[in-house]
């Protein structure tokens, strides 16, 4: 991973997909393990993110493509440092994720995109928030995947197909995949 004197290739690994599909949970559990083998990580949250670096921004697609331009400055920010940046944030529009794909090429840092395909079924089983409930009561509009769009990535590094698998397999996978791009050991 790193010698004496040097620092470790950081990188965005963006988790995506639509809410309560498990981002965050699966992030947490692969920080944990890459710590715990002595890998410098940072999870950035997209709630945490959303109260504390985007506060005021709404869910328009515009305030949404800001919030994610910003995410991604400060993943390609730590990742240039070193840092594997976790980042579980729906980012519902493709275009949106291209842009900071391409940031971070630009700037040749390393951007991997994991889809956390999730059921939007199961994700309501799963809404710890009552996201889903609130939306099919009508007290909600405007959540990803249901009353708004999410768009699905055509060609992610990985695709996680995460409904009868546990958060353990789950962030295995991801961390398979560091381990393939030489990004962890």
């Amino acid at each position: 991973m790193t010698t004496a004197g040097t620092v470790a290739e950081g990188a965005t690994v963006w988790l995506t997909g639509l809410p309560s599909a498990g981002k965050t949970t699966i992030a947490h559990a692969l920080a944990e393990r890459l710590r715990a083998g002595g890998r410098r990580v940072e999870v950035l949250d997209g709630d945490e993110i959303r109260e504390f670096l985007s506060a005021g921004l709404g869910f328009t697609r515009a305030d949404r493509h800001t919030n994610v331009q910003r995410i991604g400055f400060v993943a390609e920010l730590l990742a240039s440092h070193g840092v594997l940046a976790l980042v579980p944030v729906i980012a519902p529009y493709a275009d949106s994720r291209a842009a900071v794909r391409a940031r971070h090429r630009a700037n040749g840092t390393g951007y991997l995109e994991v889809h956390v395909a999730t059921p939007v079924d199961v994700c309501a089983v799963r809404d710890v928030k009552g996201l889903y409930a609130k939306q099919a009561a009508g007290e909600l509009t405007g959540l990803t995947g249901v009353d708004d769009p999410y768009e699905v990535p055509q060609d992610p590094d990985l695709r996680i197909e995460t409904e009868g698998h546990t958060v353990a397999e789950s962030a295995a996978a991801v961390h398979a995949l560091l381990v393939e791009r030489g990004l962890t050991t």
